[in-house]
């Protein structure tokens, strides 16, 4: 109560809250706006059968839901920040503007970024409407119509990703995953909703099981999230000249356990997309097409085929993911620049390769806890039966490193009042 009657006491935080709500409640009515294209009456088993398109619509925002203008949500800006990100490694210029330019060269770099949203909303935009028209969510469309919706939904991708930018700029928090975290929680009224239709008292026990196991995929996630390696770091003592005075002191390093966050589930879903892609645009090729589309759809059909694969595609990719953005040598770098050391280890290469192997280690840690996420509502659909009200993995990853992050930033925003 007394953060609260702080928050709201300053005019400053409390416009800020105020802007952030008022964004996303436009965020709200934005992905409740049809597209022009006539809807078929297969949206509800589509969304239902397939789980990737389950995941896409967490992205969404819950858009493809409603079949909204938003149905691609803040997707492409995420990819394209991704990609952007994957480059630093391969261009060093890159590297230098996001990490050594100051102020001036990241908002160049994220500026890369916006301009890369556009032709990755256009890809994948037209690839969700082939695949709804395919699947019959739609009705078939006219060249006319498809560019007509195209344009459509791609202009209410980049207005989400403009909004999202707004939030950061005016509001406090990061704007694209509170967009996300809005639509997942307003998702849930719809989801117990249609739960409520097919309850049966028979199915208290397998009820009462999967809220346990929520409430302790909550704990974990938080505790994963929040949990870090400390590697203790000492700063040499400094002497003036003329003085006899000095000092030194002792502080650590905080390695995260989950230093990718929820980016390999990004990866891994963009990965097992193109398969269900291309099996619906060979499937009335004939002939071979025709077989590997047949091939495709069984292997997506296996959900402990598919649960393995995408295991494995986030276990990889936080691996990946990890060693792009944590440098290990550019941390041994910046501590013996900084007259700093790890105590029992050498600068330079000695402390370099101590905190790859710390971090390689923990990182096992994290990419499992990642992996088990991210099949977390298959393990429980095959064991309980129950697929009307499903414990989504990556929707509480995300909701809860959302809400943990605004907490953290509303907290320093307060303190700094303060002092």
């Amino acid at each position: 109560m007394k953060t609260l009657i702080a928050i709201f006491s300053d005019k400053s935080l409390r416009t800020r809250i105020f802007f952030v709500i008022g964004v996303l409640i436009i965020a709200r009515v934005i992905a409740s706006i049809p597209i022009p294209a006539i809807q078929g009456a297969e949206l509800d088993s589509f969304l239902q059968n397939s789980a990737l398109v389950g995941l896409l619509n967490i992205f969404s925002g819950g858009g493809l839901t409603t079949m909204s203008i938003a149905m691609l949500g803040v997707g492409p800006y995420i990819t394209a920040s991704i990609i952007m990100q994957l480059l630093t490694v391969l261009s060093p210029r890159l590297k230098e503007m996001n990490q050594e330019e100051g102020e001036k060269g990241r908002q160049k770099f994220v500026q890369y970024g916006r301009l890369l949203t556009l032709p990755f909303a256009l890809l994948q935009g037209a690839g969700l409407l082939v695949l709804l028209s395919r699947q019959n969510v739609i009705e078939p469309l006219s060249r006319f119509d498809f560019g007509l919706n195209l344009i459509v939904i791609t202009a209410g991708s980049m207005l989400l990703m403009w909004l999202g930018e707004k939030i950061n700029e005016r509001g406090i928090g990061n704007g694209v995953s509170l967009i996300i975290f809005a639509g997942i929680v307003a998702t849930l009224p719809q989801t117990l909703a249609r739960a409520s239709y097919s309850f049966d008292v028979a199915q208290i026990p397998t009820l009462l099981l999967i809220a346990a196991i929520s409430l302790i995929s909550i704990y974990f996630i938080v505790y994963i999230t929040e949990a870090e390696r400390p590697i203790e770091v000492t700063y040499a003592k400094q002497s003036r000249v003329g003085s006899s005075a000095g000092f030194g002191y002792n502080t650590y390093i905080p390695l995260r356990l989950n230093q990718a966050g929820v980016v390999p589930i990004i990866f891994a879903i963009s990965i097992l997309l193109f398969p269900q892609l291309i099996s619906q645009l060979l499937a009335n090729s004939g002939g071979v097409g025709s077989q590997i589309a047949t091939q495709l759809n069984a292997f997506l059909a296996n959900q402990f085929a598919y649960g393995t694969i995408y295991f494995l595609l986030v276990f990889i990719f936080t691996y990946f993911y990890t060693a792009i953005i944590f440098e290990p040598e550019k941390t041994a770098e910046n501590l013996q620049k900084n007259s700093a050391f790890i105590p029992g280890f050498r600068p330079g290469k000695a402390t370099s390769d101590y905190i790859d192997t710390v971090l390689t280690r923990i990182t096992l840690v994290g990419a499992v806890f990642l992996g088990s996420v991210a099949v977390l509502p298959y393990i429980v659909q095959s064991f309980t039966g129950f697929t009307s009200l499903a414990i989504g993995g990556t929707s509480l990853l995300i909701a809860i490193s959302v809400v943990l992050d605004l907490i953290k930033k509303i907290d320093a925003q307060v303190s700094m009042r303060e002092y």
